[in-house]
């Protein structure tokens, strides 16, 4: 009985550690984020110029850097953080997370940019727990793709690989999560 508790001590502790060695805090503006951001909002606007009517219209907009996806059979998933910006200046963060089901196998990374038509579609994703529905239409980024393109219910996405290759014919949609700077 002794050992037990003494091993359950070690392993707290040893947990404890891990968790200040490794873990980062969730409050507060990260500038890193904020430069990945900026970042990949120039990687957008090389890629397609024509997205330039987005940023310069929009109210708002959310970028994620790298989202990480990957599917095996019939299940698959994805997760990841972004910076929320109001009429270009940065808010706050999000995180996403992705559930598909269907046929799938592979894994990438890939970049994404949410813009936000006026301030109540910026008001609905900062109010957290917002979705993006299996119908939901998100553009793959190509140049002049952004010039046919238009909100649907206030929001427009746009995608972009950065790394992988997965196969699939999936159903799903996108969580996300907002926490504003303090």
């Amino acid at each position: 009985m002794m050992k037990r508790v003494h091993l359950m001590r070690t392993l707290l502790i040893a947990l404890a550690a891990v968790t200040m060695l490794f873990g980062t805090a969730r409050a507060g503006w990260d500038p890193a984020k904020e430069n990945n951001a900026e970042r990949t909002i120039g990687k957008f606007r090389k890629a397609d110029p024509s997205l330039e009517r987005f940023f310069s219209r929009a109210y708002g907009y959310a970028v994620f850097s790298d989202i990480y996806k990957g599917g095996f059979m019939i299940v698959g998933g994805g997760y990841g953080k972004g910076v929320v910006f109001d009429q270009g200046r940065p808010i706050g963060h999000s995180t996403v997370t992705m559930l598909n089901v269907g046929p799938q196998l592979g894994g990438q990374s890939f970049s994404e940019i949410i813009f936000f038509k006026d301030r109540a579609a910026l008001a609905d994703f900062t109010k957290g727990n917002y979705e993006l529905s299996a119908q939901f239409a998100v553009v793959a980024v190509r140049a002049g793709m952004a010039t046919n393109t238009d909100y649907s219910n206030g929001v427009a996405v746009f995608a972009m690989p950065n790394a992988g290759l997965m196969g699939e014919l999936t159903v799903g949609g996108q969580k996300f999560t907002f926490e504003q700077y303090r």
